[in-house]
Parts: C-alpha cells; sequence; structure tokens
C-alpha cells in the first residue's frame, strides 16, 4: 500500500523529530552530574519542546551570520529582503495566494520592485528566496554561468507526478540525454509540415462559424486550445485526442449550457480537463516550497489528474514498443524519418517506458499549452485593436491571398511576426520561472559604484520576463502598451538590438525552447487562416460576469490598467473564464 504524500515527507524526518534536541541532554547531564539536581520528566519534556524553536531561531541566526560572511568575503553583498510582519514569512505566503485571486499577474513582484529594487529576498519559510527581473541576472542563470543553476530536487520533487524525469524537470546528464532525443525532431524540415495544422484549423473554424451562425459568442481560449491539443497529439504520438470533436461549450447562463454537462465525459474533455487540473495543482505546491506534501497529506492532488492523462497515452506507448519488439532490425539512430511522430523517435532510442512517456508528456506540455495561450492572447488583441486586425487582414490577403499558407509565406508576413512578438512580450507563456543555484556566485554590480549581489548555494531564484518585458527602463515610456511597430521601427534598434535578453519567451541559453520555431508556425498558420476569413472580433466577456476583472483589478506599476480578462498562471499563462468573443466573416455575421 502507498505511503500517503504527507507520510513520505515526514518518514525521513521522524528520526530527527523524536531525537532530543542536544540542549536537552546536556541540561540534564548538568544537573544531574555536577549539582545532584534530579530532573523530572515533565521538566524534560517542557524543555523538549521550547529546544526546538530555540534551536530553529539559532540555526537561522547562524545561517544568515555565515552567508553575511560569505556574501563579504566574495566582496558582494545581499539583495533587499522584504520586510515580513509574521514569523516566517507566513503573511507573505498567504498574500500570494490571495493576490492569485484578486489582482493581475506580476502584481505584488511589481510593487515590491518598486520599493525593494528589481531584485529582492522574498524569505518564506525562513528560507532565502531571490526573485529578479534583472535582464543581466537572467542571462546569467540562463546562459553566462548555466552550470552554477539547475531545476533542482525541490522543483522535480513538486513536479514528479506530472513531468516525471523529462527534459523539463531533469538536470546534469539525464537533462542532456533528453534533449539529445528530442532535438532532432524540431528540425526544419518537419516544423515546415504544415498537414496537421492545416486539418485541425480547419476543423476548429468550422465549428467556430457554426456556433456563431447559431448566434452565440465562442470561447476563443477552449477552441484554440482545443486545436493545440489535437494537432500536438498527433504530432507526437500519431493519433489525436479528438478534441475538437467533443464540440464548443456555450456561453454560462443560456438555456444550451446545460447541454455541456454532459459533455465532459467525452473523453477528449476528460483528458484536456484532467491536463489543467495537473497544471494547476503541481504549480499549487510551489507557494508551500518543500513542505507541500503537508498540504495534500492524505492524498495526492495531481496522481487522479495523472491517471486519466495515462489511459490515452500508455495505450500507445505499449502499441508503439510492441511494433518495435516485431522489429528487432530497427536502429537506434537520431535521425528523424519522414512521417515519424516523437514517439515512434523516443522507440527507436530506448525501450524504457517511463523515459518514453515522461518525454512525450513534457513535450505535449510545452507544444500545447504554450501555443495556446499565445492564440488566445492573439486574438484578445485582435478584439482590443480592431486597427491592427485590418492591417494584419491586408498584409495577408496580399501576400498570401485565400492560398495555404507555405514556410516562405510566414517568414515574409513581418508584421504578423511583429504582432506575434508583441503578444509574446505582453503575455509571455510561461511568466515565471526558476533556478536553484548549486553553488555559490555573485551577480555583477549593475552601474558604476554598486554593488555585487552574493548567491548563495541552493537558493531558489525566481526570474520573472513578465515583469521584465513590461520595464519602461529597458523598452521605453510606452511599455505597457501593446504596439507591434516597436519590433519594426526604430525602437529596435534603441532597445533590443544592444540587449537582447530584455526579450525571453522561449528562454535562452542550452535550455532555450527546441520547439521556438515549431511554436511560431502554428501560431502564424491558426492566425493566417483565421484572418483570412473574419474581418472582425469583438470581445464578449459580459456573457459571465464572474469573469469579469473586479475594480483595479488590472492596476499595477507594470500595467496600463485597462485589461478586461482574468489573467492567471499555472505553470503557463491562462484567462480565467475563458475569451468569450463573436467573430464577423465578410459575407456572414454573427449576432447576439
Amino acid at each position: 500500500m502507498a505511503l500517503p504524500p504527507g507520510a513520505l515527507y515526514l518518514a525521513p524526518r521522524v528520526p530527527q523529530l523524536l531525537a532530543p534536541p542536544a540542549a536537552v541532554y546536556a541540561t540534564s547531564y548538568v544537573a544531574r552530574t555536577h549539582f545532584s539536581v534530579p530532573t523530572p520528566t515533565w521538566v524534560l519534556a517542557i524543555a523538549y519542546v521550547l529546544c526546538y524553536p530555540l534551536a530553529l531561531a539559532a540555526y537561522i541566526q547562524w545561517r544568515d551570520f555565515t552567508i553575511a560572511r560569505d556574501a563579504a568575503a566574495a566582496g558582494a553583498v545581499m539583495p533587499p529582503v522584504v520586510e515580513a510582519k509574521w514569523i516566517g514569512g507566513l503573511d507573505l505566503m498567504r498574500r500570494a495566494g490571495s493576490d492569485f485571486d484578486q489582482h493581475i499577474l506580476g502584481y505584488r513582484l511589481a510593487q515590491l520592485a518598486e520599493r525593494y529594487g528589481y531584485t529582492f529576498d522574498f524569505r518564506a519559510l525562513f528560507r532565502p528566496r531571490y526573485s529578479t527581473s534583472e535582464p543581466e541576472y537572467i542571462k546569467r542563470i540562463l546562459a553566462t554561468d548555466f552550470q552554477s543553476y539547475e531545476k533542482g530536487p525541490e522543483f522535480r520533487f513538486q513536479m514528479k507526478d506530472l513531468l516525471g524525469t523529462g527534459v523539463f524537470a531533469a538536470d546534469g546528464k539525464l537533462w542532456k540525454f533528453h534533449r539529445g532525443m528530442t532535438r532532432p525532431f524540431f528540425s526544419r524540415d518537419r516544423i515546415s509540415h504544415f498537414d496537421v495544422f492545416d486539418r485541425h484549423a480547419e476543423a476548429a473554424l468550422n465549428l467556430m462559424k457554426a456556433r456563431i451562425a447559431e448566434g452565440f459568442p465562442i470561447d476563443w481560449q477552449d477552441l484554440v486550445s482545443r486545436f493545440t491539443l489535437d494537432s500536438a497529439t498527433e504530432f507526437l504520438f500519431g493519433q489525436d485526442v479528438r478534441s475538437l470533436s467533443a464540440g464548443l461549450p456555450y456561453p454560462p447562463h443560456t438555456p444550451l449550457a446545460a447541454r455541456d454537462a454532459g459533455a465532459a465525459a467525452h473523453p477528449a474533455n476528460r483528458f484536456a480537463h484532467a491536463f489543467l487540473d495537473a497544471q494547476l495543482n503541481s504549480a499549487r505546491r510551489s507557494r508551500f516550497t518543500n513542505a507541500w506534501p503537508l498540504t495534500e497529506f492524505w492524498r495526492s492532488r495531481v496522481d487522479p489528474s495523472v491517471q486519466v492523462m495515462e489511459e490515452f497515452i500508455q495505450p500507445l506507448l505499449r502499441e508503439a514498443l510492441a511494433r518495435k519488439a516485431q522489429s528487432p532490425e530497427t536502429k537506434a539512430e537520431e535521425a528523424v524519418e519522414e512521417g515519424e511522430t516523437l514517439l515512434e523517435h523516443l522507440v527507436k532510442l530506448t525501450d524504457d517506458p517511463q523515459i518514453i512517456r515522461d518525454e512525450t508528456l513534457n513535450i505535449l506540455l510545452a507544444g500545447r499549452d504554450t501555443t495556446a495561450i499565445t492564440l488566445t492572447m492573439a486574438g484578445y488583441m485582435l478584439a482590443e485593436h480592431p486597427d491592427m486586425h485590418h492591417r494584419l487582414r491586408e498584409e495577408i490577403l496580399a501576400k498570401v491571398g485565400t492560398n495555404r499558407p507555405t514556410y516562405d509565406d510566414i517568414r515574409d508576413l513581418k508584421y504578423l511576426r511583429a504582432f506575434i512578438n508583441e503578444v509574446l512580450r505582453m503575455y509571455p507563456p510561461v511568466p515565471f520561472n526558476v533556478r536553484f543555484s548549486t553553488r555559490s556566485t555573485v551577480w555583477p554590480a549593475l552601474s558604476p559604484g554598486g554593488q555585487p549581489i552574493y548567491v548563495p548555494p541552493n537558493t531558489r531564484c525566481l526570474y520573472s520576463v513578465f515583469i521584465m518585458h513590461r520595464r519602461k527602463d529597458l523598452w521605453g515610456p510606452d511599455a505597457d502598451k501593446f504596439d507591434p511597430d516597436r519590433f519594426l521601427d526604430e525602437r529596435v534598434t534603441k532597445y533590443l538590438t544592444p540587449n537582447p535578453f530584455i526579450f525571453l519567451p522561449f528562454n535562452a541559453g542550452p535550455r532555450i525552447c527546441l520547439g521556438q520555431q515549431f511554436a511560431y508556425n502554428e501560431v502564424s498558420f491558426m492566425l493566417i487562416r483565421l484572418l483570412q476569413q473574419v474581418t472582425a472580433v469583438r470581445l464578449r466577456q459580459e456573457v459571465d460576469p464572474a469573469n469579469v476583472p473586479p475594480p483595479g483589478y488590472a492596476v499595477s506599476p507594470v500595467t496600463d490598467g485597462t485589461d478586461k480578462v482574468l489573467i492567471k498562471s499555472h505553470l503557463t499563462m491562462f484567462v480565467q473564464g475563458g475569451l468569450w468573443v463573436t467573430m464577423h466573416e465578410e459575407n456572414v455575421e454573427g449576432t447576439n
């Protein structure tokens, strides 16, 4: 019988908890041997209890002293520590949870950056946790000092139920092994083949037009999530989950919305919902550092969702391994054959079902969710900026017409690429990321006369591209405004060219996203197909009042306060409650 998560967390720590602190032994020994004073059991019990907080306080003081001493020896200083009112920074942890519901992404980090600077120590449960939005420090973490940072055991502990040992959780030799297996699959020759995109884009847009013809808005986020899920699962497994066949949801509070309850049992919907729940619950664990099992003491919140996903993955995995067993002449070569899926490619390289499962699920997470949120926010910006919609449509019709776009077409659509880049700047799919330092290191001073910052070993380093992408000192005074032309005019040479690390939607360095060009192609392809047919997009969030942001929600030091949707994040960004819109075609106009 498997132990519950909380028990697994406590088991290795029981000896430490049961062993009386040295101070208890010392006090009892001195009293008995030097003063002939008997030590009652109740005195030992009280001393036993009181010694733990005293020992913890002493340990924290000693640790902070040694870190400060090492920092001074390195000619550096510690970053400013965020002031906490409750012991262990519990108030900061509690506030982080409430911010998720009440404020836009990055609200608290941006607020703290105004007070402490863009690098500070946000302590939780007495442990240093650095937060930075400085491109120079992010560059060191991801590239120039790559060997000093890793995902770390704490991240793997948090994500093990979902990601296992896949490429996004692995470090060292195991990470190199996973990345080496996957890299050949994302060559230009493969990512320029658009058959998969075209088939699922056509199905998605037909569903959209049918629903609008009924007179209802559509949830654009739901639609593109189905499109990217079907595309990704076919691309990776050779068989898609057919989520588009499950149909689209009706707006809440309408008579037909009751039909959606029955659709929840559809296998594709079960997979999609389980995928979302697994990510939400995995991300939730980070709030409690490595003590998260205590919040899931009796059962894992992630396992049930993963089991639903396994119902789809495992049969495909067993089938692929069986085919390999029947073809012993299969060579373990890295070259990817024409038409080969990622699953088939991995099976050539290893017989370990766990490695194959973990890697395909990791790539599915990256290939589906990041592209889905980019398309979601692209639709949001089309609704908010009709002038940009018109300009994009003109460029597409002039260069592509109504034909299926090719790789060269996508490369030549300069304004479309700038539009996508601006979506990625304002709404990066992974707004926050984390690494752990493997050894002590020093971040350099950022200005003459400034002081370097010391990073102790095993320090959690959170970096936020969401904050960095909106900094006015990096992007100019209009950094909080959506403007694709910043990637086409003189602002490119003024801001981006001298410091390319201010724009990192796909990370950088050795762990840069392998599927970067794949994502650009998929997003571009879907937007081209959409804009070839749709003349206008109108935001309709009012169909569900619960999804309309409360007053002041979007107010933040790095936003202009105009966002009309609830933007949230698990491992990637998403819009809570969906993005409800109506779309208008040249000859058919959606009604209310």
